[in-house]
């Protein structure tokens, strides 16, 4: 009896799903006219506004790296505002600053944040609060009146939506942090088809990288092209399915 043949190797592997962090060194952190007056906030600590400023943009933007480098250069802890609470305040000042991210995603922590905002003051210190939207338009949604009033006067540095130069020079680092080297032909290539923001070309770069190294091929122009056809074929068999029922 014939000895069986091995069955032949899958072309394709599920790569190991491991975590991956962007670099937020001060050198990596590419300036534009999108972030420019928010790089210059954190550069002229501390001379500030205000005790209290907030960096304000969409997902992806930058907020969290501009306060990494802040808290690198200030010693300053970082906490998400939700996770604010009264008791811990005097240790999170301790050192003169703090960095609260992502006020407004959840429900706002009223008494901590009040309290917090009137220790930085009665203190000197220095706060910076990232957030998705300005804490003015927050007001509205807490009871506390003298915190509202607070909210509305706080500082706010925008970050913008980033031009096609940034675009490009975040995509060659997003790449690079994933010992990726693009060249000239997949950028011009995928740069055009992707979202308008930082973290939808951090969301494709990602789907990139998973997919060149599931079907073990270098990340070409023809590679990104396909794997971009086959995940918009996809996104769109759902809504052919359900017009053939329909129709049927």
């Amino acid at each position: 009896m014939p000895a069986s043949t091995p069955a032949p190797s899958a072309t394709r592997q599920l790569p190991l799903d491991l975590p991956h962090q962007d670099s937020r060194a001060r050198d990596d952190f590419l300036a534009g006219p999108a972030n420019r007056a928010a790089l210059a906030l954190i550069d002229g600590w501390p001379d500030w506004p205000a005790r209290a400023v907030a960096l304000v943009g969409p997902e992806g933007s930058g907020k969290s790296h501009l306060a990494a480098l802040f808290a690198e250069a200030t010693g300053a802890p970082v906490i998400a505002a939700r996770d604010l609470a009264v008791a811990a305040l005097p240790e999170l000042l301790a050192g003169g600053a703090l960095v609260v991210e992502d006020l407004g995603e959840g429900a706002v922590p009223e008494a901590a944040l009040f309290h917090l905002l009137n220790l930085v003051g009665e203190q000197a210190a220095s706060l910076l609060v990232t957030a998705r939207r300005a804490p003015a338009t927050l007001a509205g949604e807490v009871v506390t009146r003298d915190l509202a009033s607070r909210l509305r006067a706080m500082p706010v540095v925008e970050l913008g939506a980033p031009d096609d130069a940034l675009l490009g020079a975040v995509a060659v680092k997003l790449f690079a942090d994933r010992q990726i080297a693009p060249d000239e032909a997949l950028l011009s290539y995928l740069l055009p088809r992707v979202e308008r923001s930082i973290a939808g070309l951090r969301d494709i770069i990602a789907t990139l990288d998973r997919e060149a190294l599931a079907r073990k091929r270098p990340l070409t122009r023809a590679l990104a092209a396909e794997i971009l056809r086959a995940r918009d074929d996809a996104a769109e068999m759902p809504a052919e399915s359900s017009d053939d029922l329909t129709l049927g």
